[in-house]
């Protein structure tokens, strides 16, 4: 066999030079052993996946966070700490804090490989294959083993396993939507090319991805794997950077912001007390050691990370049970901060099926209710069904006409759903004509006898049957485009007569199309000729003449109903929605404002139309412009990345292969489940598993909810750590106020902690786990989709917020503090009890405030006593809490741990008294702000 050669453009080349080219055999195929030559030389036809990542990589990967640095640095202060203490029992600080840390990657793993688990699930289907020819023989075989120079066999339902040069063609029509955007089957011929076309003009070349919809054809493949259209593609896809999501870099700020808080308390802290406490010996120097390792424990919220990952599992859970996979979890938040929503047309907006939804005759104008493949609607004129007569005959024979001068079929299947095989615009005619009524009869009058197939260069396609009614009379039923028809058209059908077509007929009929055009319909016309008792019946061109002209029909791929509802709801959200498609201009204009994307009337920006503009041009066209067609996947790339850069959050929805790019460098790349390559669903960070517009919008009201209850426990945590914080740093810088000079413990002057780090730590684990959890769970507020989006610039934890956590912290360190004046002899308040008592109840009051300010931190401006009892999760949570702070004060193997005593009835209830200052101070605070609201909005 000879060398192979590629040659550079196979379109613009004589379809036996690229044979020869390619070593193929157009008659027998290459020889098995020749094929399997080149499989091993150029490998198989698939497109190259990024390796995947080792299972202990994936599990590393979680722990590559700020705030995990900082819990580890944690551990080891507490390490280095024990160890200088003489490593004297278990390091209770290190182990506790390493176990969250541990069980924080495990979490977030699992739920990861969960949802990686549905993906795959989901991608989980029969291995395409192919019919081709070797050793003289057809041969069905898995499209992986395609090499260049193999002789492929096309015909209707096959999908394309290579780009290929075609060698002959009748009637092929391959849907090319995936690759190209075109919502129609596109005509393909083996004719060479005068000069290389874009990629959906190459009519005489199929690609892999795509499918056959109608007729045959023989292609020689000329390109395999990632030489393919599809694979140039998959390599544009591989230059695209993955970008943190919006909640992973804020979160990642967080914990920077509280590794360098963190470390400025402990120096100042811990500088502070070596200057003002009389430090005699090592152990004093310890005790302010282990006062810095307390310190960052109470700083940091070691439970965010966890909490974070279980609370963004849960809403990928419910997201899941709306049929939208999330890949990362993440990403779940994302989808609730987008502003924009950039869509792909074909399949996503539009149902994919194509309808016929105007029929245009002699006698006037019909509709055509209902829309898909699925024969529900009724043929009617001004709302009401078509009664007999002149106008229901002549739509009666437009719409069995063009079911007869067609190859497609509709079936039922077991299900009851409806299904097509063949093109899918002849399809319509068979689903309308359903609709009629009329299926029936024409089924059992005519009878094929041959056919003149469909030519790019006439445009038009015919039958000759045999119609049984009429004496078994013979009739030419043709169909096609109306300009082209009309010319071969002498006179018109009116009802059941046949009337000579004048020039002001031919008038009328060419403004009907043009305003079924001007409303971006499909346009096709039907016509025929019953021919004379001895005629030639041989199927030739030369019947195709002085035919009766029966009417036009409009056809559309119509948007479906719920994303016309879910883009409603999505602009009420603040949220802008753009299409991007490959389709003609004036379709993609009248869908988008079908579906309320724009107002009627509004023009659609082509790629020609960006190309001729500068940067600033398309950035100020990007900004103004919701509908774009004619685009290629370069275009679409550069138009998400505008969006971004005007400080957009983007999501970008699409099924094709051609839509990778940019779903890979979008915020959020939204896959379609059903209809979307493996390509796409590869790149996206969620698939939606029905392909439906509207889940996007349950999902952005899922992710809202994730943002909302992000920032309750975010408050909660900081505020209640904030308040641990104050506690010890005041607590030492005031001992002598409160009392706590170590006077009762007869070492007057030795660093004496209001806290024990232990005592911390179970602070920290009681108050910052479950409630927080349960936080995650809380219901949506009923304007969740009544707000606008998230702008970038706006911090989940806002000045406002961080202005709440200091003064919440503030109040319940002094509440703190003075239950232990309290107790304490002199200070402040003079008291009777031991130190141990007092530390006792300022661990009590501190865990009661955090659980009280569970209710507060639920809104910054709404009563915590408003909506009380919608989260049960939340009542458990702190019920389940209070039960563990009793036990650890009334448990004498607890008292010996944590440095506890047991507390009297009293002395709960003053603790109690004290803790539920933060709701008062709280609920004082947001009467203040709902005032203060209130002038302004006057």
């Amino acid at each position: 066999m000879a060398t192979v050669d590629n040659p550079e453009d196979p379109s613009v080349r004589d379809a036996d030079e690229v044979a020869r080219a390619l070593g193929a055999d157009i008659e027998n195929g290459l020889a098995s052993t020749e094929a399997s030559r080149r499989l091993l030389a150029d490998g198989p036809n698939e497109l190259r996946s990024a390796p995947r990542q080792p299972a202990w990589r994936r599990f590393l990967a979680h722990f590559h966070d700020p705030l995990v640095y900082l819990l580890l640095a944690a551990v080891v202060i507490a390490l280095v700490s024990w160890v200088v203490e003489g490593m004297v029992g278990w390091p209770l600080d290190a182990l506790v804090i390493a176990t969250i840390v541990l069980l924080n990657g495990i979490l977030g793993y699992v739920q990861e490989a969960k949802a990686g688990d549905a993906v795959a699930a989901l991608a989980r289907m029969t291995a395409a294959t192919s019919a081709v020819i070797r050793n003289g023989m057809l041969l069905r075989l898995p499209s992986a083993d395609l090499v260049r120079g193999d002789l492929l066999v096309l015909g209707e339902g096959d999908s394309v396993g290579a780009d290929a040069r075609l060698l002959q063609a009748v009637s092929l029509r391959v849907q090319e939507a995936s690759l190209t955007g075109e919502s129609g089957a596109v005509l393909k011929n083996s004719a060479t090319l005068g000069e290389s076309a874009p990629l959906g003009d190459r009519i005489n070349m199929v690609f892999k991805g795509t499918a056959v919809a109608q007729g045959t054809g023989r292609a020689v493949v000329t390109a395999t794997g990632m030489s393919t259209e599809m694979g140039s593609i998959a390599e544009m896809l591989e230059a695209t950077a993955d970008e943190p999501t919006p909640l992973e870099k804020e979160i990642g700020r967080i914990g920077r912001v509280l590794g360098i808080a963190v470390v400025i308390i402990a120096v100042v802290v811990v500088g502070t007390i070596l200057l003002m406490s009389d430090i005699r010996s090592a152990a004093d120097v310890i005790h302010v050691l282990l006062l810095g390792v307390s310190l960052a424990v109470a700083a940091v919220p070691e439970g965010l990370p966890a909490i974070l990952s279980v609370v963004l599992a849960l809403g990928v859970q419910r997201m899941a049970k709306h049929n939208a996979i999330v890949k990362k979890l993440s990403s779940a938040e994302t989808l609730g901060s987008a502003s924009v929503i950039a869509s792909d047309k074909t399949g996503t907006l539009t149902r994919a099926e194509m309808t016929i939804v105007q029929v245009l005759t002699a006698s006037g104008a019909t509709q055509v209710t209902g829309v898909g493949y699925a024969p529900e609607g009724q043929v009617e004129q001004d709302g009401t069904a078509l009664p007999a007569g002149p106008l229901r005959d002549e739509n009666i024979v437009v719409l069995s006409g063009g079911s007869l001068a067609g190859d497609a079929e509709l079936r039922q299947k077991a299900s009851g759903e409806w299904e097509i095989h063949g093109d899918p615009t002849e399809a319509a005619f068979l689903v309308a004509e359903r609709k009629l009524g009329a299926t029936e009869r024409r089924e059992q009058r005519f009878e094929r006898i041959g056919e003149i197939p469909f030519t790019s260069e006439r445009k038009m396609m015919s039958t000759i049957e045999i119609d049984h009614e009429h004496g078994d009379e013979v009739v030419v039923i043709t169909k096609g485009a109306p300009d082209v028809l009309l010319e071969r058209c002498n006179r018109v059908r009116v009802g059941i007569d046949l009337v000579e077509l004048d020039d002001a007929q031919r008038a009328r009929i060419l403004a009907d199309v043009d305003s079924l055009s001007d409303a971006a319909l499909r346009t096709l016309a039907v016509a025929y000729r019953p021919l004379a008792a001895g005629e030639d019946t041989q199927a030739t061109e030369s019947l195709e003449r002085d035919l009766v002209f029966v009417g036009t029909v409009g056809i559309i791929d119509p948007p479906r109903e719920e994303a016309a509802v879910a883009i409603r709801e999505a602009r009420g959200a603040g949220i802008r929605v753009i299409m991007i498609t490959g389709d003609h201009p004036r379709t993609a204009a009248r869908i988008a404002a079908d579906l309320g994307i724009v107002e009627a009337g509004a023009a659609a920006l082509t790629g020609s139309e960006l190309d001729a503009l500068d940067d600033a041009g398309f950035a100020e066209a990007v900004r103004t412009t919701s509908v774009y067609a004619r685009v290629s996947p370069a275009h679409k790339l550069r138009i998400v990345d505008a969006l971004q850069a005007d400080g957009n959050i983007v999501a970008m929805t699409g099924d094709g292969v051609n839509d990778a790019p940019a779903l890979k460098s979008a915020d959020i790349g939204i896959a379609m489940g059903v209809t979307g390559t493996e390509v796409t669903k590869e790149a996206a960070k969620m698939i939606l598993v029905d392909d439906n517009f509207a889940t996007i919008v349950e999902a952005v009201r899922e992710g809202r909810g994730i943002f909302d209850n992000i920032r309750k426990f975010l408050r909660y945590l900081l505020s209640g750590n904030m308040g641990e914080v104050l506690t010890v740093f005041l607590g030492v810088v005031g001992a002598g106020v409160i009392g706590l000079t170590g006077a009762e413990t007869g070492a007057r002057g030795a660093v004496v902690l209001p806290l024990l780090a232990t005592q911390i730590l179970w602070i920290n684990l009681v108050t910052d786990s479950w409630p927080a959890l349960a936080m995650g769970v809380d219901p949506a507020s009923d304007d969740v989709m009544a707000r606008k989006p998230r702008q970038l610039s706006e911090r989940v934890i806002d000045a406002r917020m961080w202005a709440g956590v200091i003064q919440i912290g503030l109040v319940v360190a002094l509440v703190t503090l003075l239950t232990i004046d309290i107790y304490l002899p002199g200070g402040l308040i003079e008291g009777t009890h031991d130190l141990a008592t007092a530390r006792t109840a300022g661990f009590t009051v501190l865990v009661l405030a955090h659980l009280f300010n569970a209710f507060n931190a639920r809104s910054e401006t709404t009563s915590a006593f408003a909506h009380m009892f919608t989260n049960p999760w939340l009542w458990g949570a702190v019920a389940l809490s209070v039960l563990l702070q009793v036990a650890v004060v009334n448990l004498e193997f607890l008292n010996l741990a944590f440095g506890t005593v047991p507390l009297a009835f009293n002395q709960w209830l003053l603790c109690a008294a004290m803790a539920s200052v933060v709701v008062w101070y709280s609920e004082l605070r947001k009467m203040v702000s709902r005032a203060w609201s209130r002038r302004e909005d006057a």
